[in-house]
């Protein structure tokens, strides 16, 4: 683990990396309260006597859209929680994949990204297997 540390601190000031984490935190708050919010919501339209079909149409729709924000926002928190984790470990900038140090500007842009730009096309394209979360 030292190694790492040693390593990252090359590429990346301790400053610089507080920053991160204070955004990654701050983010980290403010999905927990959403995830928290719309699974209320979905509570609350699950307790909706809809007396019509309409009303039972839109019930069901509110409640399918709460759920699916519900689930991305909870995929976020999860990839919020693992670039913490990787700041806890001293691994934070490098790419789980390949090892390179991630893009300053990528990190920027999305601060609780995985994989260097090259691994993440390679992804998306389906010729990189997903790393497993931790």
């Amino acid at each position: 683990m030292a190694t790492k540390i040693n390593h990252l601190s090359k590429h990346m000031d301790k400053k610089k990396l507080e920053t991160f984490k204070k955004r990654l935190e701050e983010r980290q708050v403010s999905l927990r309260k959403m995830v928290s919010r719309t699974e209320e919501d979905g509570r609350i339209a699950d307790q909706d006597t809809a007396q019509d079909i309409a009303d039972r149409a839109a019930s069901s729709y509110t409640k399918e859209f709460l759920f699916s924000q519900s689930n991305n926002d909870r995929q976020l928190l999860a990839m919020v929680e693992t670039a913490l984790q990787r700041i806890r470990e001293g691994a934070f900038g490098e790419c789980v994949s390949c090892g390179n140090e991630i893009n300053a500007k990528r990190l920027e842009a999305v601060p609780w990204t995985r994989y260097c730009i090259e691994c993440q096309e390679k992804l998306e394209k389906g010729q990189l297997e997903e790393e497993a979360h931790d």
